[in-house]
């Protein structure tokens, strides 16, 4: 059974945007750009620390984040 969180934290977000950024580095060193995952929850993240709040309702994800983040909290 696959239960999805309540809410997903910021040390759960930054856990899976270093898990993108390792899996799939940039390929460009002289200009590092993020995957498509860890961009999407970088947005996240971003709003996040912005507003000071320490986590974020799981439903509120889009899809792309909601499956980035699932491959890494399975």
């Amino acid at each position: 059974m696959n239960t999805q969180p309540s809410a997903v934290t910021l040390a759960q977000l930054e856990s899976a945007i270093n898990h993108w950024r390792e899996r799939r580095p940039s390929a460009d060193q002289d200009q590092q750009v993020l995957c498509a995952e860890a961009r999407a929850l970088a947005d996240v993240y971003g709003l996040l620390i912005f507003s000071g709040a320490p986590s974020i309702e799981y439903s509120t994800l889009n899809a792309m984040q909601r499956e980035a983040l699932a491959a890494v909290l399975r």
